[in-house]
């Protein structure tokens, strides 16, 4: 992203969510976004994973520049290049996890069995295989979360966004989906995660804290604090 911008206007009030914002995620990161309520995580999230449009600005994704696209296209792409995790997972409680993981695959006109055959491997790659036939209702939170994560992946997506993933964990269950996070991007996925867990936000690769719609790169800041240091002393 580059000096994207995001502004909400009613008739009354004019809100900037983002302002200017710059951020070049790189292929394979894991970049941890942090920031307190309000700052424009959210905003900055739904924008990276095409659910919102933007003010002004340039968004590339994985080398396209999605402004000017219309909403079917920017559907498409979605469904393509994106996969999302929800801190409340999202899954649907009348279908068993076959069919959760089964419904972004069914849109892009994929045939059964192939549908079936990503399907079975997202839900063994989570450690689910023998219970894909169970409900949400019939599973811990952590196994919700990554049923949700097996939804993600079935897709092979190039970008995985996380939205506190694990918000409504435990900390055991919350250490073991960050594992499986850590796992998928060692084997070359890119994801950005929103977290306010400092611990969490630690193990990614990089982080980068948003205020008042202002993305910062830490450790370019804390590099550019040390090299002040060094010259002042």
């Amino acid at each position: 992203m580059q000096a994207v911008s995001k502004v909400y206007r009613t008739e009354l009030v004019e809100t900037h969510a983002l302002r200017g914002l710059d951020l070049h995620v790189r292929e394979g990161e894991f970049v941890a976004v942090t920031g307190p309520s309000g700052s424009g995580k959210t905003t900055f999230l739904n924008i990276a994973g095409l659910l919102e449009t933007f003010t002004s600005g340039t968004y590339r994704l994985d080398g396209e520049d999605v402004s000017g696209l219309s909403d079917d296209a920017r559907s498409r792409l979605r469904n393509r290049k994106i996969g999302f995790i929800f801190q409340s997972f999202n899954l649907i409680p009348d279908l068993n996890l076959f069919d959760n993981v089964d419904v972004p695959l069914r849109y892009r006109g994929m045939g059964s069995a192939e549908r079936r055959q990503r399907i079975e491997g997202a839900l063994t790659r989570v450690g689910l295989g023998s219970r894909m036939k169970h409900f949400p209702a019939e599973l811990s939170g952590g196994q919700q979360q990554r049923a949700a994560i097996a939804r993600a992946l079935a897709g092979s997506p190039r970008l995985l966004l996380a939205d506190e993933p694990t918000g409504n964990l435990d900390s055991q269950m919350a250490r073991g989906v960050m594992e499986m996070l850590e796992e998928i991007n060692a084997e070359g996925t890119t994801i950005v995660m929103v977290t306010h867990d400092p611990e969490l936000a630690a193990r990614a690769q990089r982080n980068v804290h948003i205020v008042d719609g202002v993305a910062t790169d830490l450790a370019a800041a804390h590099g550019l604090v040390r090299e002040r240091a060094v010259a002042n002393g």
